[in-house]
């Protein structure tokens, strides 16, 4: 019973993915991976100390499901490393220049630092906690002290690192204190995340790394742009970005924020109502709706666009900017989204009276909007990458509206979009927010997103689209109709849908290839990595119980960059 806790099939996988991650670092990036491979024995020793322990501590995992604080904490600096090993490829070919290489390095001691200061937070709860007891020889309080005593040591490799390589004097230390200030942000934001995924550490960590990272880099290249005097020159680079770019994190984090905001500006609207000059229930729903629309619109308008405009030079509005570069092929860009509009409206209208009148599973029917995805993304990213890229900002600034729009009630569109979403909700999302319509959007968008610059592995944009839109779909789909082998006796993933799931990635990617070689790409993808990363993926997905749309993208995105 023991060693099966220790080496259950998601745990077995996700080192199988640091291996793979590892073995292909090179000797310029050892210090890098020498603290990623703290970091995962770090957060193993914490994942099995936890499964296996009854410890009070803020969240709680659902029935037959580890905690998954070890792929949470793992995922996102594995990703960093991985392209920080791409961009060493293009440094030595001379295709990117120190600055860069550079940049990146910072933001991946600062996602380390992010992911190890939740696993402090974690470390220092489980000491505190009153039932600080284990059935298990294995998980003795040795273990505890030598899972803290990796993130001390991660830390003080991150220090020797900037000393030694990469800066001297002030630089240095500010840098350092910068990394650091990333690793206290995420200890104080993950208390916050885990009151919204109390059943889901992984998500928390995913989701908590990510806002710290993206927040951070919003921060540096304003105070950059401020005084670059006295910023390194890596965190001057952060200013150095695209118009696109700078227009979805400025949309993205303002829409972030802006609840914030609203609710601050509803206290004083319930002040006003509660002292007897609005009684109607219907005079106070129309006034907080009046409210949201007013501030959002004023939000999108002016601060986000002052901001844009402050670190980057658009010299005309962010807005008329994105009309000018819609419109600069009206044909095909006009033509695209005519076509997903349409293919939106009828996938919808389907799928929404099928959940209403069928006894589909939900998990199924989510599934057809796996496809969905395919039809929509495909054609787009091989003959209007950039465009892809501004539409992917619009839909998740699209989708971050209306779920602010369902958790606040915001008159008229809250309670029917609250409905609408109910039919595609499972035990996955939290009782808060329903986050698998941003998981599938974001498994796609991200690998899109972090390939834009240099690439040399011509289906690492495609990550999340054959990961996601083929593999997972596939394998649940022949699963549910065909499947008889399970993986476990509790599971219900079973062995011929990831078969299915397998081989229907590798179809699809020998088809793609050539098609790709057809419209001028330079096919320089490895095939060893891409078993690799098909069969991590699909293994993954067959054993994992966390959200599997978040990490599956990221991990084949990964894998594929080797």
């Amino acid at each position: 019973m023991a060693s099966q806790s220790l080496c259950n099939g998601e745990r077995a996988v996700v080192l199988l993915f640091i291996s793979a991650i590892l073995y292909s670092t090179p000797f310029s990036l050892f210090s890098q991976a020498l603290a990623l491979f703290l970091l995962s024995i770090a957060a193993l020793f914490l994942d099995i100390r936890l499964d296996n322990s009854d410890f009070s501590v803020p969240f709680k995992t659902r029935p037959g499901a580890s905690s998954g604080i070890f792929l949470g904490a793992v995922t996102l600096p594995a990703v960093m490393i991985s392209r920080l090993i791409q961009l060493s490829r293009a440094f030595s070919l001379h295709e990117v220049g120190i600055k860069e290489l550079g940049y990146l390095k910072v933001q991946y001691w600062a996602t380390s630092a992010s992911c190890f200061g939740v696993l402090i937070f974690i470390f220092v709860l489980m000491r505190r906690s009153p039932n600080n007891s284990c059935t298990f020889s294995s998980n003795s309080p040795q273990g505890l002290k030598f899972s803290s005593s990796c993130i001390v040591s991660c830390a003080v490799l991150c220090c020797v690192s900037f000393a030694l390589i990469s800066y001297y004097g002030l630089h240095a230390v500010l840098l350092l204190l910068w990394v650091l200030f990333h690793g206290v942000a995420a200890a104080k934001l993950i208390q916050h995340v885990l009151n919204t995924f109390p059943s889901c550490a992984s998500i928390a960590l995913l989701v908590t790394s990510g806002l710290v990272l993206y927040f951070g880099d919003m921060l540096g290249c304003t105070i950059a742009k401020i005084d670059g005097y006295w910023i390194p020159l890596d965190l001057q680079y952060g200013v150095k970005r695209s118009e696109i770019s700078t227009i979805i994190q400025g949309v993205v984090l303002g829409l972030l924020l802006f609840p914030i905001f609203f609710k601050f500006l509803l206290q004083i609207w319930e002040h006003i109502a509660s002292s007897g000059h609005f009684e109607a229930r219907a005079c106070n729903e129309i006034g907080k709706s009046l409210i949201f629309h007013t501030s959002l619109a004023f939000i999108l308008i002016v601060i986000i666009p002052s901001w844009m405009q402050f670190v980057l030079d658009f010299h005309i509005h962010p807005l008329l900017w994105i009309f000018k570069f819609v419109f600069s092929e009206p044909l095909k860009r006009l033509s695209l989204c005519i076509y997903w509009v349409g293919v939106i409206y009828a996938s919808i209208m389907r799928f929404y009276n099928i959940s209403k009148n069928s006894k589909v599973e939900r998990i199924l029917l989510r599934k057809y909007y796996h496809l969905m995805a395919v039809s929509m993304f495909l054609p787009a990213v091989i003959f209007q990458p950039k465009f892809l890229d501004l539409a992917f900002g619009a839909a998740l600034a699209a989708f971050l509206t209306l779920e602010i729009i369902r958790v606040w009630r915001i008159w008229p569109l809250g309670q029917l979009v609250h409905q609408f979403m109910n039919a595609f909700t499972d035990h996955r999302d939290s009782n808060l927010l329903v986050v698998s319509h941003f998981s599938l959007l974001l498994g796609c968008a991200l690998p899109i997103w972090m390939s834009s610059g240099y690439n040399d592995r011509p289906l690492a944009p495609f990550a999340g689209i054959l990961s996601l839109g083929i593999g997972d779909t596939m394998a649940s789909m022949v699963g549910h109709k065909y499947g008889v082998l399970r993986w476990s006796k509790t599971g219900k993933k079973t062995i011929e849908g990831t078969a299915a799931g397998i081989t229907s990635v590798l179809v699809a990617c020998s088809i793609l290839l050539p098609l790709l070689a057809s419209t001028g790409y330079i096919l320089t993808q490895h095939w060893v990595s891409l078993l690799l990363a098909v069969t991590a993926s699909g293994l993954l997905e067959a054993y994992t119980a966390q959200l599997d749309n978040a990490f599956i993208p990221l991990i084949f995105y990964s894998l594929l960059c080797l």
